[in-house]
């Protein structure tokens, strides 16, 4: 389902939260990281250029259907996905602000005490930008936590910044380059189905901030 039936994001700013930051904050959980989202989301130059339908598109063309969106900030992905989707942060600024998008978020808290919170309930478990912010095992921990909400053949859909976009968050921990996301699906005991390099091939991560590392799990039938 597009975003295109829900409120701009332009729409749903609580007062000050457009205030420019230099840098992302290093701490994800504040409220100034969600303000640094909203800031890096609605760039002029962004929505003049309409870059964000190229990843709309690639998202889609991956089918995640009924997703889980770990770690969905303020509903960049979200808003992209079917309406049964839902969307988990531990950043509360920018749950508010996905709810006011028309977007299902929660805490991780309030995840676990909902009716969505089912076994086998989601085609598709997705973390975009999300595994770089923490170690190998962390990431490792966090999927597994929600792995049991994934249907048996499911998939897994983890998207990470290359070299360029790396350097660019002040958040960020860990690279986590084609090796290493393969690495965390065989840990998780998933078979990867799909890698790639988007929108350009591979070399350009190193030069162009938005360049994207794709592979795909697969649960086990």
């Amino acid at each position: 389902m597009s975003g295109d039936e829900r409120p701009p994001i332009a729409q749903v700013f609580a007062p000050g939260q457009r205030g420019l930051m230099p840098i992302s904050p290093k701490e994800t959980r504040s409220p100034e990281y969600a303000r640094f989202l909203i800031r890096a989301q609605t760039a002029p130059w962004k929505r003049i250029l309409r870059v964000q339908e190229i990843y709309r598109w690639n998202l889609q063309r991956l089918k995640p259907a009924r997703t889980l969106d770990i770690g969905c900030g303020i509903g960049r992905n979200l808003v992209n996905l079917d309406r049964l989707s839902v969307g988990i942060d531990h950043n509360l600024e920018s749950v508010e602000v996905a709810r006011r998008r028309g977007l299902t978020a929660l805490t991780p808290d309030e995840f676990r005490t909902s009716p969505f919170n089912e076994v086998g309930a989601f085609d598709s478990l997705l973390l975009a930008h999300v595994v770089e912010h923490m170690t190998r095992p962390e990431a490792c921990d966090l999927i597994s936590t929600y792995l049991p909400n994934l249907r048996q053949g499911g998939r897994l859909i983890l998207i990470t910044p290359q070299e360029a976009g790396f350097k660019s968050d002040a958040s960020h921990v860990q690279f986590m380059d084609f090796a290493a996301l393969v690495g965390l699906c065989r840990d998780l005991e998933l078979e990867t189905v799909v890698r790639f390099s988007f929108p350009f091939p591979r070399f350009a991560g190193s030069i162009f901030a938005y360049n994207e590392s794709v592979v795909v799990g697969r649960k086990s039938q």
